[in-house]
């Protein structure tokens, strides 16, 4: 007996095609083709009839497979779980099946252990009934006081704070559990000034996974390198006469040109990087043999078997995106920023998603300047969904000629929107930050 044939029947019997994604059941629970296109005959059906399923004739038509079952008593949460329990079967004996490939060709044992622990938590999600559906002012009193404690003493979720003032002083900071979307037009810094960020978070303890989409390894990390050292004041660069702590040239690093006493600075740098950061950095790049699957389902798993705690996405745009059900322009791209919505809260980690804006009309000064200008709200190009998605929309615009650039905030749940920032921007030499004032800058200049 079947009891996905079942389920059909009682969602067809009870004209609610809801049920599905009440107990989370989606395609790929069900062992069969045939099964799988019954479910998928009743979701496209109801997605164009205004939400009614099909008739038994019309499913049993569509589908030869189909086995009509009428006046089913059973419960959806009795019938969610068999049909969830047989896919963690299935999905286990597959794995299963890889894992002793890995095992007999001689796969490290700590590599095995990891490989199997993140799949089988995998597993327990996908299959996983939901038996409780939110909270309810019945219940929420003792479990409101016990997540409260937990922030109290800061287990339940982590702060991470901006690189930039201005940031914490109108948000206080990167709140786990959200999407942050960064966004400017093409070339603008928006991957630089977000790695700011998560460097800043890996200097604070985080563990930082960024899936770098559009660029290679060496490319990254030659970024990595030079906002660190730049922190550092590994070296002095002359700046319009003025002289600033800077990092190692990066045009210099990336092409394998450093001098030679730079080259032995660079060396001895590296020795001790770890002991700089307190968290971690993993990148996955482009060039990455094994970076072939880049969808939600794959960054979950390296969320989880990484443990990060800020993740960056660059840009957004080159994920896979979930199906489009809904049939609308758009709507693969939409549907995918909602479920990575989902994800953050799921894992608990920072995203950072950067996407595009929109390329408007340039205006310059007499002295034939660009005039920095953040993009609006309504020029984020991939997809408007983020919109709705982030708690916080980040603007950037910069122009590394005149060492300048331009941060603001826009759309913040939490406050600051229209909170702007201008910073110092010469990402050659990891001069990113914000201007110093004071007598910490007045000491530079003579007057």
């Amino acid at each position: 007996m079947s009891y996905s044939h079942i389920l059909f029947s009682k969602i067809i019997d009870d004209n609610n095609v809801t049920a599905l994604k009440r107990y989370n059941i989606t395609e790929d629970d069900f062992a069969t083709e045939g099964e799988r296109e019954v479910y998928r005959f009743i979701v496209n059906y109801a997605e164009q009839n205004g939400g009614r399923t099909p008739s038994f004739e019309v499913v049993a038509a569509e589908c030869p497979s189909f086995v009509p079952m009428p006046g089913v008593e059973d419960s959806y949460e009795f019938l969610a779980r068999e049909i969830k329990d047989k896919a963690a079967k299935v999905a286990l004996d597959r794995y299963l099946s890889k894992f002793a490939e890995k095992f007999n060709s001689g796969e490290r044992g700590k590599i095995l252990l990891e490989d199997l622990q993140k799949n089988v938590e995998l597993i327990k999600i996908r299959t996983d009934v939901r038996k409780s559906f939110g909270t309810d002012l019945n219940n929420v009193k003792s479990q409101f006081l016990a997540e409260y404690e937990r922030r109290k003493s800061g287990e339940s979720f982590r702060i991470w704070k901006s690189k930039f003032d201005f940031i914490n002083r109108s948000v206080g900071g990167y709140i786990s559990g959200n999407v942050y979307v960064v966004y400017g037009k093409s070339g603008r810094g928006k991957s630089i000034i977000t790695l700011e960020e998560a460097i800043e978070a890996a200097l604070q303890g985080a563990n930082v996974l960024i899936w770098a989409m559009e660029m290679g390894w060496f490319e990254v990390w030659v970024r990595i390198f030079v906002s660190l050292s730049g922190r550092q004041g590994i070296t002095t660069a002359n700046i319009d006469g003025v002289d600033m702590n800077a990092g190692f040239d990066s045009s210099a690093l990336r092409n394998g040109k450093l001098p030679h006493e730079f080259e032995t600075a660079f060396k001895f740098f590296l020795d001790g990087v770890n002991e700089q950061i307190s968290g971690n950095i993993i990148v996955r790049a482009i060039d990455d043999e094994d970076f072939q699957f880049r969808n939600l389902r794959s960054l979950e798993a390296d969320i989880l078997a990484t443990n990060a705690d800020v993740v960056v996405l660059d840009p957004f745009y080159y994920l896979q995106y979930e199906r489009n059900t809904s049939k609308t322009a758009g709507g693969d791209a939409a549907a995918t920023s909602m479920k990575l919505r989902h994800l953050a809260g799921r894992t608990q980690s920072v995203i950072f998603a950067i996407t595009q804006a929109e390329e408007t009309k340039e205006s310059r000064d007499d002295d034939g300047n660009r005039e920095l200008k953040l993009p609006d709200r309504e020029d984020v190009k991939k997809t408007k969904q983020l919109l709705e998605d982030a708690y916080l929309l980040i603007a950037v615009d910069t122009d590394y000629k005149q060492g300048r650039g331009l941060i603001g905030l826009n759309k913040g749940r939490d406050g600051g929107e229209g909170e702007t920032q201008e910073i110092l921007y010469i990402p050659q030499y990891g001069i990113v930050r914000e201007p110093e004032t004071g007598e910490a800058v007045a000491g530079q200049f003579e007057f």
